[in-house]
């Protein structure tokens, strides 16, 4: 096969990574909480319910900013329920996963549980704009953040909460494009109304930082003219605003499903010129950023099968994706989307967190491992802080029906502030080893640190229960740096992480 090739050179770079792009997502659905990271009497649990050995690999995936509670749940979610004496809390119908709700894991354990975590782990909060408004969250607001002195910080404190929550990041609703959305609106009347919410909160904190809501997908027929219109009314008022996306493969179409990220670019590119474009329209000099706050592979076509049958449980199996190796692959080929637009993409959560399309599953009573996903997480978190690079690559192409002629090499590099160098590579080749040289401009490396690979000879190899560490990360063989040119050879359907120094 021909050789792909590209140069890295510090003179032309994209931006600093924000921590927040390791940001990550819990929603009151399925078993996201309950037996997810939140199940007093597991043997691992502590003395608040948490789950030690979730925490544990929580910490391992290293997560930051973690939206919370919704999604969905979040247009009929009453934040009253969610705080004070655990047995006083009401029991509520989710009509967004025809579940019940018994808020025993509400804000006040959202935020132990982030404390726990460690400081990397920031809130980012949702507030309800379908079936609620300006006034609840207002309320809220005043309840997490104001020190005391006031009807509702002083009942935080007598809830047992002296410190304020301190939650500096808010959602302004969620995907209220979509008719599947309870309290659904258009964008005028979404964007009348974010904008409302927006004014009020800065009139409480003017340092808030706010995400308006932005399409639920490109696919939406309303997409780009429901951001023009939403940032119409809210540009002066949002630092944010929001992009979700999933991918599954359709009709056993894999070629385009590992392709997956030339839609993710494009989408993008396509919100940012629509930022830009209403900036310009509007004279103003401000830039919004992108928070690309749900994204996944999500097997999404079995997902309405699985709610319309349900008759309100709590806390049932729903959206339980078991992800393979080919799957793993496309999730890092995602990653590497949102790191080659660091520089407006500045904000990303990975929905979600544990057991719903989730990077860590448990079992009730039992254990908790990675999946395949996991492991690209964890690696471009930990080493994918600094700058990145611009790569512009050379490849060969294939062919795809969604997405015509794709590179077989999707990459990008990320130089550390000691002036190490980590390229993040995916070969997109279902059947061939893809040879890559890169040439070094002005970086001072001498040696490959580590050249990790996740790939399987089965496609399909997933970790389990019964297995959970089927598939792991292994070392790559012949990986050279020398006369200022890095030499590999890139597994079929392989994620790789080449680290340099």
């Amino acid at each position: 096969m021909r050789t792909a090739r590209f140069t890295l050179d510090p003179a032309f770079t994209v931006g600093e990574v924000d921590p927040r792009l390791f940001g990550s997502f819990v929603e009151h659905l399925g078993r996201c909480v309950y037996t997810g990271i939140f199940e007093p009497g597991h043997p691992t649990a502590d003395a608040d319910g948490i789950r030690q050995d979730v925490l544990d690999l929580v910490r391992e995936l290293g997560v930051t900013a973690i939206r919370y509670p919704g999604g969905n749940f979040v247009s009929g979610y009453k934040w009253e329920d969610s705080v004070g004496p655990v047995e006083d809390r009401p029991r509520r119908l989710d009509l967004a996963w025809r579940s019940t709700e018994t808020n025993r894991f509400g804000l006040s354990e959202y935020i132990a549980f982030l404390r726990k975590i460690g400081p990397q782990a920031e809130p980012m909060m949702a507030v309800n704009l379908g079936t609620r408004g300006v006034a609840e969250a207002l309320e809220l607001q005043e309840y997490a953040n104001h020190p005391s002195g006031t009807a509702l910080s002083d009942l935080r404190v007598e809830h047992g909460d002296k410190d304020p929550f301190g939650i500096r990041m808010w959602c302004l609703g969620n995907e209220m494009d979509g008719p599947w959305q309870t309290g659904h609106k258009t964008a005028e009347e979404y964007g009348r109304l974010a904008a409302e919410t927006a004014r009020a909160m800065r009139q409480i904190d003017p340092g808030v930082e706010l995400v308006a809501c932005g399409s639920s997908g490109q696919s939406m027929e309303t997409f780009a003219e429901w951001e023009a219109t939403v940032l119409k009314e809210t540009y002066d008022l949002v630092d944010y605003i929001s992009l979700h996306a999933y991918y599954e493969p359709l009709d056993g179409d894999v070629d385009s499903f590992l392709a997956s990220a030339v839609d993710m670019e494009s989408f993008i590119e396509n919100v940012v010129a629509t930022c830009d474009h209403v900036g310009a329209r509007l004279k103003s000099k401000k830039k919004i950023n992108l928070s690309f706050d749900e994204w996944n592979v999500w097997y999404l076509s079995r997902t309405e099968a699985q709610v319309s049958a349900l008759d309100w449980p709590e806390a049932p199996r729903l959206l339980e994706d078991n992800y393979s190796v080919t799957d793993a692959v496309v999730f890092g080929s995602l990653l590497i989307a949102l790191l080659r637009h660091a520089d407006r993409v500045t904000v990303a959560c990975l929905a979600q967190l544990v057991n719903v399309i989730a990077p860590i599953m448990t079992e009730p009573g039992g254990p908790a491992w990675r999946q395949t996903t996991f492991f690209p997480f964890a690696q471009a978190s930990r080493y994918g802080r600094g700058e990145v690079l611009d790569v512009r690559v050379d490849s060969p192409t294939y062919g795809t029906k969604k997405y015509g002629e794709a590179d077989l090499l999707h990459a990008t590099a990320v130089r550390a502030e000691d002036g190490s160098v980590t390229v993040f590579a995916v070969n997109r080749s279902r059947t061939e080893a893809l040879p890559l040289d890169v040439a070094l401009s002005g970086l001072e490396l001498t040696s490959v640190v580590e050249h990790s690979v996740l790939s399987d000879a089965d496609p399909d190899a997933r970790n389990t229960l019964a297995e959970p560490e089927r598939v792991t990360p292994h070392p790559a063989e012949g990986t050279t740096l020398a006369d200022g040119r890095l030499s590999a050879v890139l597994e079929p359907l392989s994620w790789n992480v080449i680290r340099l120094a």
